[in-house]
């Protein structure tokens, strides 16, 4: 009988941190790719009080988006973001092995590197909350009448691609 001679696999403690407001595609793809680089995923969601410090303005308030991204089945652990500084913390308190943001962040948290890897990934093109909250508050501001303009237009385009 043979034996397995492969190493035993090196647990990895991932932790990331975001807001993670109206929910989307790219969010969902980042979190598949930051479980790839661990075998437990963290994800700090930014509090509304935290926000309002950032100066950001959410839709979804933070009990909802904890739900959602808890549901998440490559999520191990949700923990509230309430301020900038406790990052490191969180590193030590929950072993993190690797700390890592979209790279729109590149940079911005390379002080964390003396307590684990630092990582910065791609983000997902063509889709962010800002994006979408920027389309719905051009949508809100059109007029009755502009808006059905625009939905004609877009009607017209998707009988075309047909």
């Amino acid at each position: 009988m043979a034996l397995n001679k492969q190493p035993a696999a090196q647990h990895k403690t991932v932790l990331t941190y975001g807001t993670y407001d109206l929910f989307h595609v790219g969010h969902l793809r980042l979190f598949k790719r930051l479980k790839a680089l661990g075998d437990k995923l963290i994800v700090g969601v930014s509090t509304d009080e935290f926000n309002s410090i950032k100066g950001k303005r959410t839709i979804i308030p933070f009990s909802q988006r904890a739900e959602i991204i808890e549901s998440i089945v490559c999520v191990d652990l949700v923990i509230p973001e309430k301020s900038w500084s406790q990052k490191v913390d969180d590193i030590k308190t929950h072993g993190v092995d690797i700390f890592a943001m979209g790279d729109d962040w590149h940079g911005k948290f390379d002080d964390l590197k003396a307590y684990c890897e630092v990582h910065y990934l791609p983000r997902t093109a063509c889709i962010s909350s800002t994006e979408i909250k920027h389309a719905l508050e051009t949508i809100y501001e059109l007029s009755p009448k502009e808006l059905a303009i625009q939905y004609e237009v877009l009607h017209q385009l998707l009988a075309d691609l047909k």
